[in-house]
């Protein structure tokens, strides 16, 4: 324990230091600013789905059926992708007809055509990322908005969209994952530490009445992934130091809501979007308020007192739906 501790605070000091030390080298982990308006001012609406991309294949485009008939019901303004978009290994460039067969030829249906505001997935880091990054691709398709990191600001909520790839060392030092195009991330220490900086700074000056991040990785799960050490060790107390309500991710092939059991912070997991069924179950010491190893998506929806979720399986079914009350500055969940 002593190790790891001596470790942890090594590795934050180098964090801090480097902060200082290169705060004038410019980065790609910098924080580009959205707006979006919701449609009416007093309430937003989204879908969120996660690791999706595998061409219409793994019951991807019935749940595509579904999330457009869902979309249509709740009028939604944008959809939330959490990343593993392209299926197995993201995209070979800009020709690449992946694109159109995962994604433009799927998602056909009127609700959806409305912005999608994407982050990369370790399965797009496989590919060629900055095809999958470059305006090139809204132009093919202007709903398809994908950046490493940047903030979404709707009124109601901010968005802060995290690319949670370069955390986890697995990826840099496994030789199984020596295929990752860390192109304008490396070197991993300046990067992770610069994107620290910008969104600790960019929630703090947030005063949104929602404050929303989502990111590709786990950050608490019961599936085949779990937990992201990386991300409970470096991201979580960045989250928990400034009041954010939501953490949204993909990558585990799942549906879940898992409460934080020291802090308000709500960990919602919907990366159901094709392949899924993995049949793993592990809990962990938070409060697990739902899980469903299958296929399906998420919506969310938001006025300024109150956010309310609610889980669809592949064929549209409501799974499961929760709530929770902003009251001043804090939130509760409604009973």
């Amino acid at each position: 324990m002593a190790k790891f501790f001596s470790e942890t605070m090594a590795l934050v000091l180098f964090f801090v230091a480097a902060s200082v030390v290169f705060r004038s080298i410019p980065s790609s982990a910098e924080l580009t600013s959205l707006d979006h308006s919701p449609k009416n001012g007093r309430s937003l609406s989204a879908l969120v789905i996660g690791d999706w991309g595998r061409r219409g294949e793994y019951n991807q485009s019935q749940v595509a059926t579904q999330m457009g008939r869902i979309g249509e019901k709740l009028d939604i303004d944008f959809v939330i992708s959490t990343g593993d978009n392209f299926y197995e290994n993201g995209l070979t460039g800009l020709e690449d007809n992946n694109f159109e067969e995962s994604f433009s030829n799927v998602y056909t249906a009127k609700s959806l055509q409305k912005p999608w505001y994407s982050v990369l997935g370790n399965h797009d880091y496989r590919g060629d990322v900055l095809a999958q990054l470059s305006p090139v691709l809204q132009k093919m398709d202007s709903r398809f908005i994908c950046m490493r990191s940047f903030i979404l600001n709707a009124e109601i909520a901010d968005f802060f969209f995290v690319d949670t790839n370069p955390f986890v060392e697995k990826y840099w030092t496994d030789p199984e994952d020596n295929t990752y195009d860390w192109r304008n991330v490396a070197p991993r220490q300046i990067y992770m530490s610069k994107l620290m900086k910008d969104l600790d700074d960019a929630l703090k000056k947030s005063t949104a009445t929602w404050k929303i991040v989502v990111g590709h990785h786990t950050m608490r799960s019961v599936s085949e992934h779990g937990d992201t050490p990386e991300l409970l060790q470096f991201i979580l107390p960045i989250l928990k130091a400034n009041g954010v309500d939501l953490y949204v991710n993909g990558h585990d092939h799942c549906l879940e809501h898992i409460s934080s059991n020291d802090s308000p912070i709500q960990y919602l997991t919907s990366g159901g979007g094709s392949k899924a069924w993995r049949g793993v179950y592990r809990p962990n010491s938070d409060t697990l308020r739902f899980f469903h190893d299958g296929q399906g998506f998420m919506s969310l929806q938001l006025t300024k007192s109150e956010a309310a979720i609610a889980f669809y399986d592949v064929f549209g079914h409501v799974l499961y739906k929760w709530t929770m009350a902003k009251f001043g500055e804090e939130a509760h969940p409604a009973m």
